[in-house]
């Protein structure tokens, strides 16, 4: 497994009975976790001293409640500033555990000798894109939420990347590396973490299980001749560590040869000493 084991602002203090107590800088949330089976005493003083407790509906969904908790917040990782604000479906606008792959990729654009451009697909408030600008290479951040992109740049402002070689696309990620193609676009680096269901800005279905193969295939035609890495991550339950493998082996190795590695990705729980998992990531390096 794959460890998220250098923050210093984020922590999973403890875990039981389907949530996770977190604390996010100076505050602490607990929120359900669907990997959490396992019962426990609940020891940690955090749970007593929570600052927001998101409570899932039998229905579907849930609301938050707050405890002294302001709509926003930032917390940092390495030289990278976040800003953080609870929002639907126990959201905060961060995957923490992504950080064991912006460390990973960022070795190689930071190693590559030569600036490397990047595409980061279903890109999120952009933590990658963030890790990726930070180490050299121009970025091109693709999502189809609005809000989303408008997030990521606030990040950026705020890690002091504004003025970096980002290109910032509010758009369907499939039409968009289909277009990529017919330009003769090629990327040296790409980066991607496909929801398992979703829709375009203009209402295009997504459901990972029938599309990701395709656009792994898609994706791998946009890869530069001296590509260097490729990173798909996965939140589905059925697209396992070795899911992953398999489709990257079959996509571009025969290609342009290189090493596939897959795992699941964790994060340190400090209460238990053990890994609390978080997913899966396929990764692809030359």
């Amino acid at each position: 497994m794959w460890k998220a084991e250098n923050w210093k602002d984020y922590e999973v203090l403890d875990t039981g009975n389907g949530e996770k107590l977190e604390r996010w800088g100076d505050y602490l949330l607990v929120r359900p976790d669907p990997q959490v089976i396992w019962n426990s005493p609940r020891r940690h003083p955090g749970w007593s001293k929570k600052n927001g407790h998101y409570h899932r509906s039998s229905k579907g969904g849930g609301e938050w409640e707050f405890f002294n908790l302001p709509q926003e917040w930032s917390i940092h990782y390495r030289d990278l500033t976040f800003r953080l604000k609870p929002f639907s479906f126990k959201h905060t606008g961060l995957f923490p555990e992504q950080a064991v792959n912006w460390d990973w990729f960022s070795d190689i654009i930071r190693k590559s000798g030569r600036p490397l451009k990047v595409l980061n697909l279903f890109a999120y408030t952009g933590g990658a894109t963030l890790s990726a600008a930070k180490a050299g290479a121009s970025v091109t951040h693709v999502d189809a939420s609005k809000g989303m992109v408008s997030w990521a740049k606030e990040n950026a402002a705020a890690s002091g990347l504004s003025d970096a070689p980002i290109r910032w696309l509010v758009d369907d990620c499939v039409k968009f590396v289909e277009r990529e193609i017919r330009r003769g676009n090629t990327y040296d680096g790409i980066i991607m973490d496909p929801p398992s269901y979703g829709r375009g800005p203009k209402g295009e279905i997504w459901k990972i299980e029938e599309s990701i193969f395709p656009f792994v295939q898609l994706c791998t035609q946009l890869l530069s001749r001296d590509a260097r890495f490729f990173l798909i991550n996965s939140y589905t339950t059925g697209l396992q560590p070795a899911v992953l493998s398999y489709m990257m082996n079959l996509c571009i190795v025969p290609v342009l040869g290189g090493h596939v590695d897959a795992e699941e990705i964790g994060l340190p729980v400090t209460e238990s000493g053990l890994i609390l998992p978080c997913g899966a990531s396929g990764r692809w390096n030359s």
